[in-house]
């Protein structure tokens, strides 16, 4: 018996469904008045697979479908932790009925992965907390001062907690520039990316931190760079990245150490290297660096004035320009970041 019209235009209505489904960003499991699972699109799949952690999820989908066929919406987030955690939204619906409106003919189940969701809102949470308290630290230390200024009148005590109340405010002047750099950075208002000689953002750069870098007996260097070199780059938010490597490298170096700022080509990149003798950055701390007010050691960090923002900076920078951060540290011997930036092509430099 020939297949009728109407029944090849429904098959094919079913199977434009099916890939519109497999299409879908979330997963979709889909069963009978049963409980027999008739449709399961493709990342509903990829999340059921074989794996403990996946298991799991699927058990609780079938729970989940089994109590919307009871009636009764169903809604949990469920927590998994194998291979590596992540965060699953399930929700279920009862669909249709038999006729007599009282048992469902089926049930959709509704499955999102919202780990990074839940990531972002943890990191936001933490960027409040951390940064009501950064704020906190330099406003009540300048509070403190000015109540102790207040009435005195012995000329040296009062020089110094003038010079206190200048560096309290330079630290809270400081903190809210990097808040703005990192606002704007994140927001994609970056400028246009144009040949910048690498020679002279660093040689720059360098020299804006040599005398700070003498007065702690820490040595300098720049290796020798090519003039020819030059980066697809923002010149503002390239200087600001290097300067936050520089400054960061002298500030965690010892006495008579030694920082080293280089470039090497590769891959059509240049890699810009800081290396510093330093105390180094544990490895449990190594990945975690680059969060914004992330410290390895808190203490030293508020007596160099450091605003915990640098290097969440320097990723930023990195990242917009194509590039990557990486570090490699051992505690005690030192650490050397890298970073790198595209090179700007002959036709990009007018050459």
């Amino acid at each position: 018996m020939p297949v009728r019209d109407d029944e090849k235009q429904a098959a094919a209505t079913l199977a434009l469904l099916a890939q519109a489904v497999d299409k879908a960003g979330q997963g979709l499991v889909i069963c009978d008045g049963n409980g027999k699972v008739v449709l399961r699109n493709a990342p509903a799949r990829e999340l059921m697979n074989a794996r403990e952690g996946d298991l799991l999820a699927e058990k609780a989908v079938e729970a989940a479908l089994g109590r919307a066929l009871a009636g009764a919406d169903h809604e949990e987030i469920l927590d998994l932790y194998s291979p590596t955690r992540h965060t699953l939204e399930i929700r279920a619906f009862p669909l249709g009925s038999d006729g007599a409106g009282k048992k469902p003919s089926g049930a959709v189940a509704l499955v999102d992965d919202v780990s990074e969701l839940r990531r972002l809102e943890a990191v936001r949470r933490d960027f409040v907390a951390n940064l009501s308290h950064e704020l906190k630290t330099p406003l009540g230390a300048l509070s403190l001062l000015a109540e102790t200024l207040d009435g005195e009148e012995d000329p040296d005590i009062v020089t110094r907690l003038t010079s206190r109340v200048g560096a309290e405010a330079r630290r809270f002047s400081r903190l809210v520039d990097d808040l703005l750099d990192l606002s704007r950075i994140e927001a994609g208002a970056t400028g246009e990316l144009a040949p910048v000689s690498l020679l002279a953002v660093l040689t720059e750069t360098v020299e804006a931190f040599r005398d700070q870098a003498t007065t702690l007996r820490i040595g300098l260097e720049l290796a020798p760079v090519a003039e020819d070199i030059f980066v697809m780059a923002n010149r503002r938010d390239l200087s600001s990245a290097v300067a936050n490597l520089v400054d960061n490298a002298i500030k965690y170096s010892e006495p008579e150490g030694a920082v080293r700022v280089s470039v090497e080509r590769s891959d059509g990149r240049a890699w810009i290297s800081v290396r510093d003798q330093g105390v180094g950055i544990p490895r449990r701390d190594q990945e975690r660096i680059f969060e914004r007010f992330y410290r390895v050691d808190r203490a030293r960090s508020r007596w160099t004035g450091g605003t915990g923002l640098g290097l969440a900076i320097v990723r930023h920078v990195a990242a917009y320009h194509g590039g990557e951060v990486s570090v490699e540290s051992v505690e005690g011997e030192g650490s050397t970041f890298r970073m790198s930036v595209p090179l700007a092509t002959e036709e990009s430099s007018g050459e």
